[in-house]
């Protein structure tokens, strides 16, 4: 139920992919998806989450994308392609 108050005061689904470097192995790059309920487009919680990798994670990062998506929107609506009648 936390999840739906949040989607009401504007968090969003937020899917952060991480690329980093492995920490043994420069050259070998890795992935790590992220997900939380987040605001954009300053996303706290993601930059408190890098935040915590640069400190505590021997990988450096090299890239990150984030994706958004609202749960909660308006009804879609479709106008019929076809109005007939069937006998």
């Amino acid at each position: 139920m936390a999840e739906l108050g949040k989607q009401l005061t504007d968090y969003r689904l937020t899917t952060a992919k991480i690329v980093y470097h492995m920490p043994d192995y420069r050259e070998i790059l890795q992935e790590f998806i992220w997900q939380d309920y987040d605001v954009a487009p300053k996303f706290p919680a993601l930059t408190k989450f890098l935040d915590f990798w640069t400190r505590e994670i021997d990988g450096k990062l090299h890239s990150v994308y984030v994706a958004k998506k609202e749960l909660i929107t308006p009804g879609d609506y479709r106008f019929a392609d076809f109005e007939g009648t069937l006998q």
